[in-house]
């Protein structure tokens, strides 16, 4: 599976929309090989994006508490964190 996408279950504070989004946008190019959309692959691409990001929120509420919080904050949290301190 594709190393890159980031734990987002247990941060603080909780995951945000548009982290549970770039992590599926990241999933749907990897699972489908598409890197830039045409207009044969943006709506199919776009309606994949949806539902997996529908379904990421779902399951992040559902799942009980994690005892201990992911390693690594996820990358547009360790942009913010980096522009902060500049």
């Amino acid at each position: 599976m594709c190393r890159n996408i980031t734990t987002l279950r247990g941060l603080e504070p909780p995951a945000t929309p548009e982290e549970i989004e770039a992590a599926a946008r990241q999933y749907v190019r990897k699972v489908s090989g598409v890197q830039k959309t045409s207009s044969a692959t943006e709506a199919a691409f776009e309606e994949a994006v949806a539902r997996i990001s529908a379904a990421t929120a779902q399951v992040l509420t559902a799942l009980p508490p994690r005892r201990v919080p992911p390693r690594n904050d996820p990358p547009n949290r360790r942009l913010l964190i980096n522009r902060t301190r500049s």
